[in-house]
């Protein structure tokens, strides 16, 4: 027998070197997932909280009266949400109205909720501001 037929294996050296190599390459696929998943919770965050700002500030120019709650929003007719939709950050339906006390406009007959933010307490690792001040 020859000396090369003998060698039909990898040695552990080569094995633990390839196992690195993939440790390293799934968890620097994991960091970029992980961002990826927190840019695309606050894209969502973002549209939703346009979508619920810009139903108050309808709702309030077409009742010339700030809605009282977030519900008042979906309950009127025509809706202007079809739903509230749940926090992307926090995952439940619990959104901070802000109540303003001031008067849109002359034609507005009573103030309430003018704009909604987001209930979590946590601070965007992107923009290094509260999820709270959006």
């Amino acid at each position: 027998m020859r000396a090369s037929a003998q060698k039909l294996g990898f040695t552990l050296l080569e094995l633990m070197t390839v196992m690195a190599i993939l440790l390293i390459l799934i968890a620097l696929g994991a960091a970029r997932y992980e961002q990826t998943i927190i840019r695309a919770r606050e894209a969502a965050l973002k549209q939703d909280l346009d979508e619920m700002n810009n139903a108050i500030q309808e709702y309030t120019t077409d009742k010339q009266a700030a809605p009282t709650s977030l519900e008042d929003l979906v309950q009127a007719r025509p809706p202007y949400l079809g739903r509230i939709p749940n926090d992307p950050i926090t995952g439940h339906n619990d959104w901070v109205p802000e109540t303003c006390d001031m008067l849109d406009s002359s034609d507005q007959l009573s103030t309430g909720i003018c704009s909604v933010h987001s209930a979590s307490d946590n601070i965007s690792p992107v923009t290094n501001t509260p999820y709270s001040s959006w």
